[in-house]
């Protein structure tokens, strides 16, 4: 059974729900500012500074642990639905992942759709990631994190680097990762009355405001799943039971194991999308970022 504290997130995204309904005229700023509410729901990772940087003209945040070690790196990707969230609104969250792990994280600002269509996005994450390359951090030493619309950017990412012969990170976290931008799995019906945020009209506005009247869904870089998994690092995926677009997380995985990637899933029960911001209130969050940092550790060379 789903913790009390867990119902905290429910009640942030009922509001939300709400309050669109209330406003069916809202602005898009009016929209960004509301998805900034995303970290009310997150504890303050103590012991954690955060520094703004430019790379290489894309901005980002360092989420920096007094213990984290200089040399290990976890590049956080917003979600957002392609159109909102920002290094603000998911810095508690990155900060919690890179304290637990013990590196520091590095959350990219990459700009938003309608101003900016695919592929803007994915070009700022990479980037931000050659970026770090230049400041001789070892592609052996990245984690690539990404939550919702920023989990679908963090498998692109690795395509994308893949296709242009670049070295690959040591693996990826993928917090209830939207890939499929046609929202085509079986659980965005079976799911359709338990999700409380995310909701097929949904899909369809930030489907139609990240491509662009041009854009193609089934471009890989796009939806992953169309994508060719073979040689990709180790990835782990979490997402919550209730969630709309779980089968994202699920068809991903399966599509890894079968390309011959090291996979790993969990499904949280009763958890609703990107539960992980509870982070510092409720067990399952805290639970599941504890799982992540054990399973990556190893994997960054930090034992």
């Amino acid at each position: 059974m789903a913790s009390e504290s867990s119902k905290a997130l429910t009640k942030l995204y009922l509001s939300w729900g709400a309050l669109m309904h209330s406003n069916p005229d809202m602005t898009l700023d009016n929209f960004r500012d509301v998805l900034e509410e995303w970290s009310v729901v997150t504890a303050e990772p103590r012991g954690t500074d955060y520094i703004e940087v430019d790379c290489n003209g894309v901005p980002a945040m360092w989420a920096i642990p007094k213990t984290a070690s200089a040399k290990h790196v976890l590049l956080g990707i917003h979600g957002g639905g392609f159109c909102g969230g920002s290094m603000y609104s998911h810095r508690k969250l990155y900060g919690h992942f890179a304290k637990a792990i013990g590196c520091r994280a590095l959350i990219v600002d990459y700009r938003l759709a309608p101003e900016h269509i695919f592929p803007t996005a994915l070009d700022d994450v990479l980037m931000a990631y050659r970026w770090l390359l230049e400041q001789d951090i070892a592609p052996k030493h990245i984690v690539v994190a990404g939550d919702s619309a920023g989990g679908g950017i963090a498998v692109a990412l690795q395509l994308r680097l893949k296709h242009d012969r670049l070295p690959l990170p040591a693996a990826s976290l993928l917090l209830s990762a939207w890939f499929d931008l046609e929202g085509t799995g079986d659980s965005t019906t079976k799911n359709a009355n338990k999700d409380v945020l995310v909701t097929p009209k949904i899909m369809e506005n930030n489907l139609n405001t990240y491509l662009g009247p041009q854009g193609n869904p089934r471009d890989p870089f796009v939806n992953p799943l169309y994508g060719d998994f073979s040689g990709l690092p180790p990835m782990y995926f979490q997402a919550g039971s209730e969630e709309l677009i779980v089968d994202d997380s699920t068809r991903g995985a399966e599509k890894a194991r079968k390309a011959g990637v090291e996979t790993k899933i969990e499904i949280y029960p009763e958890m609703q999308h990107v539960f992980h911001f509870m982070a510092g209130y409720a067990p399952e969050a805290d639970q599941a970022i504890s799982d992540m940092a054990k399973w990556v550790r190893p994997k960054l060379g930090l034992g």
